[in-house]
């Protein structure tokens, strides 16, 4: 069973950034599709970005391109999510999950592991 943890949330002024970290308890990310989803009060979770086991490929929501980066140290086997950008509307639970075929990355459902959250506040 593989263990997955967050950290880095917080609280951040708009336009401000941060870096959100998932390390997994065994096993290494280079055997797994590692993604990052959230989910805001009131509302279902939904897909934000997600990078392949090799790394080299990566896809995000549109809501996020090119203010949001996912990445991946195998060495370290961590995955992070660089925030850039961050918007009021950014504010949600960001999850890590892993494990699925890459074909259904944006499908939460696809997703055998996940992480137990961690929180992301942006004031206005």
């Amino acid at each position: 069973q593989v263990q997955l943890v967050e950290s880095g949330g917080g609280l951040v002024q708009a336009g401000g950034s941060l870096r959100l970290s998932c390390a997994a308890s065994e096993g290494t990310f280079t055997s797994y599709v590692v993604g990052w989803f959230r989910q805001a009060p009131g509302k279902e979770r939904e897909f934000v970005a997600v990078i392949s086991r090799t790394g080299i490929s990566t896809i995000y929501d549109d809501s996020v391109k090119g203010r949001f980066t996912i990445s991946k140290d195998n060495g370290k086997n961590t995955v992070y999510l660089q925030m850039n950008s961050l918007k009021p509307e950014d504010t949600a639970v960001y999850y890590c999950a892993a494990d699925a075929p890459i074909s259904r990355a944006k499908d939460e459902r696809a997703f055998s592991y996940w992480g137990q959250g961690t929180q992301v506040t942006v004031s206005s």
